[in-house]
């Protein structure tokens, strides 16, 4: 039987998302990989229990993560039930909706008739009477804002989410939604976008959305892949994502064209007394903004290293100028 830990809450930092009632831990962890039917459901057990102990209250998901799709909502809902069911009320779940789920024309997107059915399905197989905040994971340019946002705001007044949040919406059809929410009184309080040193498109005019419309973010992706760790500072390993062809979001050719910058940044962590990872998700949390960073793991131990980010958040003029001076040379234009 599962026991927390009794002073879980002690070195963890809660940040409040927006102007809502509602805080999440700094640090987060997402489901999207290492939780699926491939992986080992003692692996997961171990990573979720040792999350929980250090504070992280919150576990982001979605309907099609794995692999398989879904597998990672069951997984967790086995996890959570046999273990954390007595923490319910100390957790935040979040799920999604909006990428391909199931074959045929409702299987994704962001109709009601999708968004509905996902929500269902993703409560069946976490086994939850609600989740604590459910997003809409894509824009859909071909269904009209209004549907997508009354779908929502039709899930709070269901009682099968308390908040919504969206995800990978521009800073136009983030203020476009966030007025039809304030229309219907949704409980809308938060954007999850990616966000790291090397992809910072969320300051051209995104986070001053956010701070209009009193909205948090929480950002994935803060290490871009694993690049911005000690992973590639010597070359690419032959076990590591970038040497594998398939795939899709880190390559060969990334490490290559960053790898003089990399190393010039885990320069200025050993002078915080950082490693480069602990320095990048601190470099995110320094937007008032960003509530909380969401990081994945295949181990415990990577969620502690990240957690021991949170020991030093705090930058200096200098080193913050010193950051952005290297980062301009990868800045996208």
């Amino acid at each position: 039987m599962f026991l927390a830990k009794e002073n879980r809450y002690e070195e963890m930092l809660y940040n409040r998302v927006g102007n809502s009632g509602l805080k999440l831990p700094a640090i987060s962890l997402g489901l999207w990989h290492n939780f699926g039917d491939v992986d080992s459901l003692q692996n997961q057990r171990e990573i979720i229990h040792g999350a929980f102990d250090m504070g992280i209250t919150h576990f982001d998901l979605a309907n099609n993560y794995g692999p398989p799709a879904g597998s990672a909502e069951i997984n967790f809902g086995r996890i959570l039930h046999e273990d954390l069911k007595g923490y319910r009320d100390e957790l935040i779940i979040s799920s999604k909706a909006g990428y391909y789920m199931w074959p045929g024309p409702y299987g994704e997107w962001g109709s009601k008739k999708n968004i509905v059915a996902s929500c269902d399905q993703s409560l069946r197989r976490m086994n939850l009477d609600y989740v604590d905040i459910f997003y809409h994971h894509r824009p859909d340019f071909e269904t009209p804002l209004e549907e997508t946002a009354q779908a929502l705001d039709l899930l709070v007044r269901q009682g099968k989410a308390l908040y919504i949040g969206i995800s990978n919406y521009d800073a136009t059809r983030t203020k476009e939604i966030a007025q039809l929410f304030k229309q219907l009184g949704t409980p809308f309080i938060i954007h999850q976008p990616n966000y790291n040193m090397f992809d910072r498109w969320i300051e051209d005019g995104l986070l001053d959305v956010l701070e209009e419309e009193q909205l948090g973010a929480i950002v994935f992706s803060p290490l871009a892949q694993g690049l911005l760790t000690n992973r590639y500072l010597n070359g690419v390993p032959e076990d590591s994502r970038a040497h594998r062809s398939d795939s899709p979001f880190l390559s060969e050719d990334n490490v290559e064209k960053t790898i003089a910058i990399v190393r010039k940044l885990n320069a200025i962590a050993g002078e915080r007394n950082q490693t480069l990872a602990e320095m990048a998700l601190s470099w995110n949390l320094r937007q008032k903004q960003i509530a909380s960073v969401l990081v994945g793991a295949s181990r415990l131990t990577q969620l502690q290293d990240n957690v021991a980010a949170l020991k030093n958040t705090l930058f200096s003029s200098d080193e913050l100028a010193a950051i952005d001076n290297l980062l301009k040379q990868t800045r996208k234009e």
